[in-house]
């Protein structure tokens, strides 16, 4: 019976080719889509689990209000550590780590840098505590001593050409000697190490062994013991600021308590986070690397789940909408003895067939379009075809689909009275809203949600592109790693100025878009108390730094390189002036110094206030900014007066050359790197648009077939019509009009849904778009002509069908 199944299984199937076709197309596109965001979401929350004991790592995070600034902060000071190890038996091993980002390191027998993009310093702890395995080295003495390094193996081949490099020496930014002591795999793509190639022994950083609790500049990485209780451990951590930070703090603030800290509103809180939620669930503004977004994972799960629920609602109707010619094969098969069951299975075969099928294809489109996805979602996601659990799943999936996909038409089909069959009655209904009907709203419903969240991220970025920064970011060329000129930088500088196309040029570490920066506490002079602190980031520039990025002073001067003065001036921002509560013109001469302690503090003289201009993303406040006139060469902005720039950028590139030798020339545009702060935002966006087309492609499918259905059902009404004097585009209207019910109500419970998750979505931004009623009234235009173009062909070649045949149809 079973092979019997099969065979007539395939033969129906044989028979109706064309149905055949869009059912398995259209199952194999949902299919291969839901299955392309299960890899991204498979991946997205096994983060960092590749470690061993994952489960009992955990990192400190801060929480801070201090000096009119509340931070959140993954990095916590050097001390922390210590004191954990020695005060909480629970703790079994620590390991911290120092960003040092970007550096130059060179062979000692070459004259060429190379550029390590991520650099860090990290204890001796590593390689043991997160067990990673060395390909040349000893791990328990590799990060001992000061001025030794761990190297991936790809910076080992970049650097020697091989990994059995173990002694050799690399100079760092042409200044310190570091010998290799160990060669490690490269790290695995979902981990939070993923862009580190270079490992700097901590002992060689000074400030690391240093007793400072104000500083926080350390990721601090905590591996407990199995039956730890992070509940009581969390309490536990409550105390870290009476026992070490308030004691620390009275050096600066003598007779600081807890309890004056806390009534003016400040705090210092400690808290754990698991290693493995770091990836989703961490908020802080600077991370190790990138981190994702719980919400987007979210977002792209339904995204998926409906993928493939659209592609079952789709068969079904296609399926209940094809099974009008089939009514009589039913009727015949029960008249010869045929049972429901058996019919059931009959149809329910037919179903699996096709799934099978679908998702034979559908691993097979998957594949073809990982590598597309891949660059679209900015991951390395491959389709563990060598993992046993893969197939179990896809299994699992065929049999659910099957059961899902066939069994609304085969229990319908296998109901029909042979009577009612045999006499062409079986698709009679007295209810306008069938299953079929809310299948189709609940596909459209998910489209038009699809589409105004498509909307929304791109309006978010059009109004992040087109927002007044307060700066020019146009035509900016930004030249990194200065500092490698040397003491040339100035003469280098001067150079590019000589240059027709060049209208100024700035040096500086510090430019106005995302990266990694710190904060620090400033006092008005005669206001020295802690609840007076003003939060502020503290920026060296040189006296071309305004002019050149088009900073607008509101009140004051700029600085003057002339003025031996200059070099105790500072320029602040607007937002500065908020927490010194005064206006603009009111601030200029007032001093204000970082430096509380015993002895004669250094104040600096405010000399002028910039307008606010956002050198942080657009998710957040702008902050208090303080400008120095001091030496800083991480950068060169170059302000560019053409926009050809193959010319200009080989001129640069030489003057480079001759005052940099052997240095890698490395630039970028600033409009450029101002949009990479938002790559997160722009593959959302166009992951969004993608499968919204494709939910549209499915939900279009879905509709085509519940017109062909009514259709076929009101074949002999349309006859009628057209012999009672109904003209062609009456009939069309007339068939047309119940579909747009269809697709109104849909529209009408999606585009509030739309509207509201989109609003959540939005609010991680401080400076963003409202959902306006032109982007719902769009999605629910461009859903209706959609809808319109999908049912106007089969309306129309029913409404032109010969009402001779059509009264003659059975």
């Amino acid at each position: 019976m079973i092979r019997n199944y099969f065979k007539m299984g395939l033969r129906g199937l044989k028979n109706q080719p064309f149905f055949t076709l869009i059912n398995t197309l259209g199952l194999a596109i949902g299919t291969a889509g839901g299955l392309l965001i299960a890899l991204y979401v498979y991946d997205e929350l096994n983060h960092d689990e590749m470690f061993a004991d994952s489960d009992l790592i955990h990192r400190i995070d801060m929480e801070i209000k201090f000096g009119g600034a509340e931070i959140k902060s993954a990095e916590s000071a050097a001390p922390l550590a210590g004191a954990l190890k020695n005060d909480f038996p629970e703790v079994e091993q620590t390991t911290r780590f120092r960003i040092q980002g970007s550096n130059l390191f060179r062979d000692t027998q070459k004259t060429d840098n190379i550029k390590e993009l991520h650099t860090t310093y990290a204890d001796s702890t590593l390689l043991e505590m997160f067990d990673l395995e060395l390909i040349h080295g000893n791990r328990k003495t590799a990060l001992k001593k000061p001025n030794t390094l761990v190297m991936t193996r790809t910076a080992a081949e970049n650097h020697f050409g091989s990994v059995d490099v173990v002694g050799k020496n690399l100079l760092l930014n042409n200044k310190e000697m570091y010998q290799v002591t160990g060669v490690m795999e490269d790290l695995p793509s979902n981990s939070f190490l993923k862009d580190y190639t270079i490992f700097m022994a901590m002992a060689g950083n000074v400030a690391s062994r240093e007793d400072i609790w104000g500083g926080n500049n350390y990721f601090t990485f905590i591996k407990v013991s199995p039956d730890t209780s992070m509940e009581k451990f969390q309490l536990q951590l409550d105390g870290l600021l009476e026992k070490y930070v308030l004691p620390w703090a009275t050096r600066t603030f003598p007779g600081m308590t807890a309890e004056s800290f806390l009534a003016s509103g400040n705090y210092i809180r400690y808290h754990s986070i698991p290693l493995t939620d770091i990836h989703l669930h961490s908020n802080n503004k600077v991370e190790m690397s990138k981190v994702g977004d719980m919400q987007n994972v979210y977002i792209l799960s339904f995204i998926g789940f409906f993928l493939i629920f659209l592609a079952s609602v789709n068969f079904m109707n296609l399926s209940t909408a094809h099974s009008l010619k089939r009514a009589k094969e039913v009727g015949i098969r029960k008249t010869l003895g045929s049972n429901r069951g058996q019919l059931i299975i009959q149809f329910l075969t037919e179903s699996g067939i096709v799934v099978f099928v679908s998702m034979l294809l559908a691993v097979l489109v998957s594949s073809i379009a990982l590598p597309f996805f891949n660059d679209l979602a900015g991951r390395a996601i491959s389709i563990p075809f060598e993992n046993p659990m893969f197939y179990g799943w896809l299994i699992l999936i065929t049999i659910i689909l099957g059961l899902i996909s066939g069994s609304y038409p085969a229990f319908v089909i296998s109901k029909f009275a042979p009577i009612d069959t045999l006499k062409g009655n079986s698709f009679q209904t007295s209810s306008k809203w069938n299953m079929r009907s809310v299948l189709v709203v609940f596909q459209f419903g998910v489209a038009v949600f699809l589409i105004v969240g498509t909307l929304v991220v791109f309006q978010q970025l059009k109004f992040i592109q087109n927002k007044d920064l307060g700066f020019d970011k146009e035509q900016v060329l930004i030249i990194n790693d200065t500092y490698a000129a040397g003491d040339q930088v100035n003469a280098m500088r001067q150079e590019i100025l000589n240059l027709s196309a060049v209208q100024n040029a700035t040096v500086s570490s510090f430019m106005p878009v995302s990266s990694s920066r710190s904060s620090t506490s400033f006092f008005q002079e005669g206001k020295m108390d802690q609840q007076y602190a003003i939060q502020s980031q503290v920026w060296k520039v040189d006296e071309h730094y305004l002019n050149t990025l088009d900073l607008k002073l509101i009140s004051g001067r700029n600085f003057n390189g002339q003025f031996v003065s200059d070099s105790t001036a500072v320029i602040i921002n607007e937002s500065t002036l908020k927490t010194l509560g005064l206006d603009a013109e009111e601030a200029l001469g007032v001093r204000i110094t970082q430096e509380v302690e015993l002895g004669e503090p250094l104040y600096f003289k405010i000399i002028g206030v910039v307008q606010d201009f956002h050198y942080e993303s657009l998710r957040d406040d702008i902050g208090a900014l303080a400008l120095f006139m001091d030496r800083s060469t991480g950068y060169m902005a170059i302000k560019l007066k053409t926009a050809d720039l193959t010319d200009i950028l080989s001129n640069i590139e030489n003057i480079w050359a001759s005052k940099a030798p052997g240095q890698p020339f490395d630039y970028r545009f600033m409009d450029d790197a101002f949009e990479t702060s938002y790559k997160e935002e722009q593959r959302l966006g166009s992951i969004f648009m993608v499968f919204t087309c494709l939910s549209i492609f499915i939900a279009c499918l879905g509709l085509f077939a519940l017109a062909m259905y009514n259709a076929q059902t009101r074949t002999k009404e349309i006859g009628v019509r057209k012999v009672l004097g109904a003209s062609v585009r009456q009939i069309t209207f007339r068939l047309t009009l119940n579909f747009l019910k269809l697709v109104g109500v849909a529209i009408l419970f999606a585009l509030p849904l739309g509207w509201y998750f989109m609003d959540i979505w939005l609010r991680d931004f401080t400076y963003r778009i409202q959902v306006g009623w032109q982007t719902l009234g769009f999605a629910a235009l461009l859903v209706i002509f959609i809808a319109i173009f999908t049912v106007s062909f089969q309306a129309i070649k029913a409404a032109i069908a010969n009402p001779v045949k059509s009264l003659r149809t059975e």
